[in-house]
């Protein structure tokens, strides 16, 4: 009997896409065969033109943005006022740290 694979401690590998186009079908435009050792090499990268879930995904990687990641300026002063103002509901008494 093999080792056990726990799959709550370790991911299973995804399953890569199936890229297949048939040997006299004209749906990968634009692929320069020159840059690559082999046709498949060439053909293997690119996706065809009715390929809409590939060309989607490929939209999403290159449309996020992680610019706006850190910590909002609104959002602490929105947090600040919340807490003051539960201090005040709950009759907190400040002279405790004098």
């Amino acid at each position: 009997m093999g080792p056990t694979k726990f799959t709550l401690i370790k991911k299973l590998p995804t399953n890569k896409r199936f890229n297949y186009t048939p040997r006299f079908y004209k749906g990968k435009d634009g692929v320069k065969e020159e840059k690559y050792a082999t046709k498949l090499d060439a053909y293997n990268e690119s996706y065809n033109k009715n390929d809409f879930g590939s060309h989607w995904h490929e939209a999403r990687i290159s449309r996020r943005n992680r610019g706006n990641g850190g910590l909002n300026l609104t959002i602490l002063i929105i947090a600040a006022v919340l807490a003051l103002v539960f201090l005040w509901i709950i009759d907190f008494d400040l002279s405790i740290f004098s």
